[in-house]
């Protein structure tokens, strides 16, 4: 593992308009300073936190399918971001995981925020994602999964001999009015699964009138918080180090005294390159 470049786009989103969202970030992407790793866009990054998924959902391959793959290839980067997506005449609120060459992995929102009916709308995720870039394993998750810290569990693998994940990372549409627990919730997946945690939130106010202060974050594993910014659209990389997280789950290896469990709905679904 060497270290690993984050780049985490904090910005606001034009409601339901695919072509100037994608023109925005495209410009927000070229404006990251010196080259990086992976660059992290909010949920839904194409169109805000909609319910009107008929309107907008997008088939695979499509528009912002290739927008990514556009990216990610210019950039050299791995590029992630949540868009809306249809398949087989069914919604999901889908995370893409888009590679310079195109290769690609998707994650499915899993917990659905049923106070904005968003469990009306679309259909849940069945498995989490965990996949490999530049040595390092990550978890990619959606807003509201942050909430249920089973489905981020970071389990110790024997055999390997490694935990199953390096970084936890969520795309968001947060709202101010539970932005405390967006922070705390963030610190306490960290220290739980002894891993880098990294929160990519919005800001603005959505056509629903909800006011969002992004408080986007990086979280070490022992709970501290490396890099947090509020209120404001930016672009920022953050160099997440490789010795410091070995080093630390060296001489604090709590998770091998974790309890073992499972989940009866879904289930864990790995994917290393």
């Amino acid at each position: 593992m060497q270290d690993l470049k984050i780049s985490l786009i904090q910005s606001d989103i034009n409601w339901e308009d695919i072509g100037a969202n994608l023109a925005m970030f495209e410009e927000k992407i070229w404006r990251i300073s010196g080259p990086t790793d992976v660059i992290v866009l909010p949920e839904m990054f194409t169109t805000g936190f909609t319910m009107n998924a008929h309107k907008h959902a997008e088939m695979m391959n499509m528009r912002t399918f290739k927008w990514m793959r556009q990216m990610a290839e210019q950039t050299g980067a791995l590029i992630l971001g949540s868009y809306i997506c249809n398949v087989h005449d069914r919604y999901y609120n889908r995370l893409l995981w888009m590679e310079p060459n195109g290769q690609h992995k998707t994650y499915d929102k899993r917990h659905l925020f049923r106070m904005a009916n968003e469990h009306k709308t679309y259909s849940p995720g069945e498995s989490t994602l965990v996949a490999s870039w530049k040595g390092w394993r990550i978890c990619p998750q959606i807003c509201y999964d942050l909430r249920f810290p089973v489905w981020s569990r970071n389990r110790f693998d024997y055999e390997s001999q490694k935990l199953n994940y390096d970084v936890l990372l969520y795309v968001a549409n947060w709202p101010q009015v539970r932005i405390n627990a967006w922070e705390t919730l963030l610190r306490a997946r960290a220290i739980e699964n002894l891993s880098y945690v990294i929160g990519v939130n919005r800001v603005g106010i959505d056509n629903d009138g909800m006011e969002y202060n992004g408080n986007s974050a990086v979280i070490g594993p022992k709970g501290d918080t490396i890099f947090s910014i509020d209120g404001v659209e930016a672009e920022k990389t953050i160099e997440l180090s490789a010795n410091a997280l070995l080093a630390f789950r060296d001489k604090f290896p709590a998770y091998l005294d974790g309890d073992d469990f499972s989940i009866e709905q879904g289930e864990f679904e790995e994917d290393f390159n």
